[in-house]
């Protein structure tokens, strides 16, 4: 059951909220009139489309994957697949990555009926390019034409490292976006994009696609998509089980009790690992967790364990208790010798004496530190996560034996998401981004081109402000290396520093998993056809939606 706020305000509000979506998805029919019901456990949500804020409702449901369409599907599940041509037919990289010649499709069409062009997409480009708070990926574009059909994007250094961050770059209409004075901060009411969805309405707790009279391929059989934002976990899963939900990323921590078993033959889960982890990232420029070896010590205490089996129900993010923070046994041939069989195992003595020769002390059962502060620790999380929730409960306690005073803040989904862009917190679980390298991993933790000072947003990384010029140069020699040998020395070295300064302390491999039911659509990705991950917030949803047919 998922926590929430005490307040009985807070409470008759959560229940009102629940009973609402309940209400509003009560005998809503799926597959024989074409409607997909997709929910997610995110709360009420304030009404913004904007595709490029991670704070918008349009990122929160995942909805924005329908509306506006990416250069090329990139496969998570499947990182040495090759990239699935969409709005890009082809594409040709010369100079080592340094400049990328793209072919955009004809026939492609913006929702409002202008064609789409080369034009867009350069557009889209100088846009990221002005405007760094819609920039969120951090990638450094230079030159940008266009002519023809083609788009052609220079880069003052490789992007080996940056190619699906490119590819799953979606395209805005430049005639809509030149006219908006301040992007970062538009909302954007009646979004127009290329994809086969239109918006048809929004309410705080449902927001409803319909599909579009004509497409630049065949029409999807999904005719309506319900984005329902369920009040916490604990009703979504209700959702789920009852069938009034059909599509879900949500953590569920007695699946097998309180839904497969509803309707074994229907109710399907697939969770496939992906290179990313999550995490207790600290604010770095909070006192006193600026100091690293507060942070060591926080790592040898956390248990992991207890995090997997119970915050984690054994089976959603699976644990990682390398001191680098790398997962296997997916990542094992990347980690360095020294720290091949470095297993990070609760051992309060030890984090005691690296306190102690490092200048804290222990008052009675309290940490102080140098200065004679105690030493206290807020984490933040939404109110509805209740894996996250159970988490943090968990290092709530297992702080406590080294003297800190640790403290669960709750919040709603989107309070959370801006705390976090803005660095408004102390602590708090989050994820990394997912690649088909370890880059991803450390470059989300690490890199100093995606560090903005605390009170601005409009990131994606680095929430914890972490500064090292070493970091950052590692991270550049990765992604410029001339050959693997190179790019193997600068990925130790991120290694060493991660150990060294314990930015985040990893506890935990993602996942691009779903819930799915084949009660009313066939043709979701699976174990025996992984084309896909199956959260309908990546970037692959709208090639999973393309997928579905109606049952038989």
């Amino acid at each position: 059951m998922r926590l929430r706020r005490t307040s009985a305000l807070a409470v008759a509000a959560a229940l009102l909220f629940s009973a609402a979506c309940s209400a509003s998805n009560e005998g809503a029919k799926s597959g024989g009139n074409g409607v997909l019901n997709v929910g997610m456990p995110n709360g009420p949500q304030t009404e913004n489309n904007n595709p490029f804020l991670n704070s918008s409702a349009a990122s929160s449901l995942g909805y924005r994957r329908l509306i506006f369409e990416p250069l090329a599907m990139v496969n998570e599940v499947e990182v040495t697949e090759p990239f699935k041509p969409w709005l890009a037919t082809k594409w040709e990289w010369s100079d080592n990555y340094s400049k990328l010649k793209l072919t955009i499709r004809d026939g492609a069409t913006w929702s409002d009926g202008k064609p789409l062009t080369a034009e867009d997409v350069a557009f889209t480009f100088e846009l990221l390019k002005n405007n760094p708070g819609l920039n969120i990926e951090g990638v450094q574009y230079g030159d940008i034409s266009f002519a023809g059909n083609e788009v052609t994007l220079g880069f003052a250094r490789s992007q080996f490292v940056n190619q699906k961050k490119i590819f799953e770059q979606f395209v805005v209409p430049k005639h809509i976006w030149s006219t908006i004075s301040n992007p970062s901060t538009e909302t954007l009411k009646n979004p127009v994009g290329s994809g086969p969805y239109v918006l048809k309405s929004f309410t705080p707790q449902t927001v409803t696609l319909t599909v579009r009279d004509r497409y630049w391929q065949d029409l999807p059989q999904v005719k309506e998509v319900r984005y329902t934002s369920y009040s916490d976990n604990n009703a979504q899963t209700t959702a789920l089980a009852t069938g009034a939900s059909e599509w879900s990323f949500v953590f569920i921590p007695n699946y097998q009790a309180v839904y497969t078993s509803k309707d074994p033959q229907h109710y399907k889960l697939w969770f496939p690992p992906v290179l990313g982890v999550h995490g207790l990232w600290f604010n770095t420029k909070s006192k006193p967790w600026d100091n690293p070896v507060l942070r060591r010590a926080v790592n040898q205490v956390v248990n992991r364990d207890d995090i997997f089996l119970q915050g984690e129900a054994g089976y959603f993010y699976p644990k990682v208790d390398n001191i680098t923070g790398i997962p296997t046994p997916a990542g094992d041939s990347f980690i360095a010798p020294e720290f091949k069989d470095k297993i990070v195992e609760v051992d309060v003595d030890a984090a005691k004496k690296l306190l102690t020769e490092n200048g804290f002390k222990f008052d009675g059962d309290k940490l102080k530190t140098p200065e004679g502060e105690q030493v206290t620790l807020e984490m933040t999380v939404p109110s509805g996560w209740s894996d996250y929730v159970t988490d943090l409960e968990i290092i709530k306690d297992n702080v406590a034996e080294i003297g800190i005073e640790a403290t669960v803040d709750l919040q709603n989904a989107d309070s959370w998401t801006k705390a976090l862009d803005v660095g408004d917190f102390q602590a708090a679980m989050h994820w990394t981004n997912n690649g088909p390298t370890l880059y991803d991993i450390y470059q989300s933790i690490m890199d100093g081109a995606l560090y903005k000072p605390i009170g601005t947003g409009g990131i994606n990384g680095n929430y914890g402000r972490y500064e090292s010029a070493e970091a950052t140069k590692a991270l550049q020699d990765y992604a410029n290396a001339p050959d693997e040998k190179t790019r193997t020395e600068a990925l130790y070295a991120l290694q060493r520093l991660h150990v060294r300064d314990m930015p985040v302390v990893i506890t935990s491999a993602a996942n691009g998993g779903g819930q799915y039911s084949t009660k009313n659509w066939v043709g979701w990705p699976e174990e025996s056809n992984p084309y896909g991950p199956a959260q309908p917030t990546l970037e692959n949803a709208l090639d999973v939606v393309m997928h579905l047919k109606p049952a038989a």
